[in-house]
């Protein structure tokens, strides 16, 4: 296969290469974006409903934010995974299952 740009990519319309696994970096970092504007949304409603709660939720928001950022890493290693599995599975179907053994043990 030959090295496409990713706009390139985006617009070929036999759909012969992945986009996704180019872009997982910025999903994830937009994910973790997310969890930082959604934890600190919690904690400003917290505090706009008393202090107490709003003191509670600035202790408990560095565990949530963590949660919020690790479900986001689960589902981008989850779409990965699919997309190599399609990515092997063609290799496979072309007949270089020697390249996927390869592969396999390169990355492991």
């Amino acid at each position: 296969m030959e090295n496409k740009g990713v706009l390139e990519m985006l617009f070929d319309l036999s759909f012969s290469e992945f986009v996704t696994t180019r872009v997982i970096k910025l999903l994830f970092i937009i994910g973790v974006g997310i969890a930082a504007i959604a934890t600190l949304a919690i904690i400003v409603g917290a505090f706009s409903s008393g202090f107490g709660r709003g003191f509670l939720t600035l202790l408990i928001s560095p565990l949530l934010f963590l949660l919020y950022t690790l479900f986001a890493r689960i589902w981008c290693e989850m779409i990965i995974v699919v997309f190599r599995i399609a990515e092997n599975t063609s290799r496979m179907a072309r007949g270089g299952a020697e390249t996927v053994a390869e592969s396999v043990s390169n990355n492991g």
